[in-house]
């Protein structure tokens, strides 16, 4: 009884241990039509680009984070962000988003 508890648990360490953590990047965001010049759809609506590859966020919106139209704006500006995500359908399906502060 003894060693199937260990074997138990030896299973779940390995089991527990082998699943992959969500990879955080750090990437380009931005307004994917006025700073990308992507052409999907009309209006503003948030882009990041990784790998010189544009793609529009699914998870989050360009006004959750600050007036996109201010100086340091997503309309104004491309920004760094840290993000966890994947792309699907030809959009970013974003589980984390973290704007970066600009450098000086």
């Amino acid at each position: 009884m003894k060693n199937v508890f260990s074997l138990v648990i030896l299973f779940i360490s390995i089991t527990i241990s082998a699943q992959e953590k969500p990879k955080v990047q750090i990437v380009e965001a931005s307004c994917g039509q006025c700073q990308f010049g992507m052409k999907d759809k009309k209006g503003c609506d948030l882009a990041v680009r990784i790998d010189g590859k544009s793609y529009f966020v699914d998870g989050t919106k360009l006004d959750d984070h600050g007036d996109a139209h201010a100086e340091d704006g997503f309309c104004s500006a491309v920004r760094k962000a840290e993000v966890v995500g994947e792309v699907k359908d030809n959009k970013f399906v974003v589980s984390y988003f973290k704007l970066l502060p600009i450098k000086e």
